[in-house]
């Protein structure tokens, strides 16, 4: 398809990444995917809300000691995602049009065969993995069948996740944003009328979600099949093509299996915080409403710089691709310090919307205490790890990020379990890992780019 063939309202969402200012176009690109992941977080928090102040505080454990469960699978394809967003990105920064949509149709095969493959696993692992977990046996009934019933909405979930990847390679943060927010609103009444009306607990949230996630994905996938030129999805076409399913294995697998090490390291310490009972289990769980909140505000700015990176580095503007890096980690933390500094400002009333049990409460302002405010930290790895994904390298940061911010847990939490005297301890082991990460991946950064944009220049000269 060529590029006569798009219409007028296409191109006026593109965003010209090679030339002109950059922190105003970072700023197009980060805060629409910024403001998705919080209102994904505000929405899943409503699940956690509506359960906890119309159901019960054991229903509210039940929704929250999934959150690190979905975040192992959910992660790991997201991850994939990058992969084809990087992809995409580097097509379009050399001018090859038709293999961006060639590599469209693989993107989209990958998101459909992901969706069902989990959507098949997540019913077989549920009852094992939380038994696995130490999940309090007053609220295993109820996780076990939210996670379940959560599963059936995966290749809803994967098809929203790999089409708005596919969107920000031209830097249309936009409609993601619009069609996210209103899956959310549907879930949100759906929450409330499953819980308050049919008088459902866990359950009633997860179907919720489902058929949110549901909606979500038609949008996505309405918008793609009505583009016009190289972004135009059809159905018929859909097929995995090894060329490039290759590519995007190389850059997501490493991001993929980072983020889904990651979640498996929260994982473990989600039994750490099981042993403190439900109360710290739902404590645990309104904080990190707040913590991911603020941690989106990196991750836009992350995912907006490897997309710029990747479409300048492909057309050589090599200068252009160290000014992002250096912009983008800027706006990165100081937008974290500012969002995680207000949240902890006002600490109380809002937790207060989550539960007014004095014990969960206090073991919420113990997380947000030693994780929330200092948030601001996972930019010396996010802002650089993605930078280095920008220009091809995926596996290096992915295994300093794996070290870091993985295994040093783990190890942690399994020299210490046992000996946990309050809930604290737990919770310091995420700054400290997240300075070893950053210092890590910051050094192998500058290392590379050196190489890389000296030895490209040369070839190109």
């Amino acid at each position: 398809m060529n590029k006569t063939n798009e219409t007028t309202e296409s191109k006026k969402r593109e965003i010209n990444m090679l030339e002109g200012g950059i922190v105003k176009k970072l700023c197009m690109i980060a805060l629409p995917i910024c403001l998705s992941s919080i209102l994904q977080q505000l929405f899943n928090a409503s699940d956690t809300a509506v359960v906890g102040n119309f159901s019960s505080s054991q229903a509210m454990a039940a929704v929250g000691s999934n959150a690190p469960v979905i975040n192992v699978i959910v992660t790991f394809f997201s991850g994939l995602s990058i992969g084809s967003n990087v992809m995409l990105s580097h097509f379009i920064g050399k001018e090859a049009r038709d293999e961006v949509n060639k590599a469209l149709h693989t993107s989209f095969t990958i998101a459909l065969i992901s969706g069902l493959i989990m959507l098949c696993l997540g019913h077989l692992i549920a009852q094992p993995v939380l038994n696995l977990l130490g999940t309090p046996s007053d609220v295993m009934g109820m996780a076990v069948t939210y996670l379940r019933i959560y599963f059936l909405g995966m290749p809803f979930l994967m098809i929203y996740d790999f089409g708005s990847s596919i969107l920000r390679s031209i830097g249309d943060t936009r409609r993601p944003l619009f069609y996210l927010t209103c899956s959310g609103i549907v879930n949100v009444f759906l929450n409330l009328f499953f819980v308050i009306v049919l008088h459902r607990n866990a359950d009633g949230v997860a179907i919720a979600t489902t058929i949110s996630n549901g909606l979500s994905a038609f949008l996505i996938v309405r918008a793609l099949t009505r583009e016009e030129g190289m972004l135009h999805l059809d159905l018929h076409r859909l097929t995995l093509r090894w060329v490039y399913l290759k590519r995007i294995l190389w850059i997501g697998g490493p991001a993929g299996l980072q983020g889904m090490i990651f979640s498996i390291s929260n994982v473990v310490i989600q039994a750490a915080i099981n042993s403190f009972g439900s109360a710290c289990v739902a404590g645990n769980a309104a904080a990190l409403n707040f913590e991911y909140i603020s941690y989106f505000m990196v991750n836009g700015f992350a995912q907006a710089v490897m997309t710029f990176i990747s479409q300048n580095y492909a057309a050589g503007n090599y200068d252009r691709c160290r000014k992002t890096t250096r912009n983008a980690m800027v706006c990165a933390v100081v937008s974290c310090a500012i969002v995680a500094s207000t949240f902890f400002l006002f600490r109380y009333p809002l937790l207060s919307i989550f539960s007014h049990d004095p014990e969960v409460v206090r073991f919420a302002v113990i997380r947000m205490t030693f994780i929330t405010v200092l948030e601001p930290l996972t930019a010396t790895y996010e802002i650089t790890g993605s930078s280095l994904r920008g220009i091809g390298h995926s596996l290096i940061p992915a295994l300093l990020t794996l070290f870091g911010s993985c295994i040093l847990r783990i190890i942690y939490i399994h020299a210490m379990f046992g000996h946990f005297k309050s809930f604290s301890q737990v919770a310091v082991i995420y700054p400290i890992s997240w300075i070893l990460t950053g210092t890590m991946v910051t050094v192998l950064y500058f290392l590379v780019t050196a190489r890389e944009y000296r030895k490209n220049k040369t070839v190109s000269i």
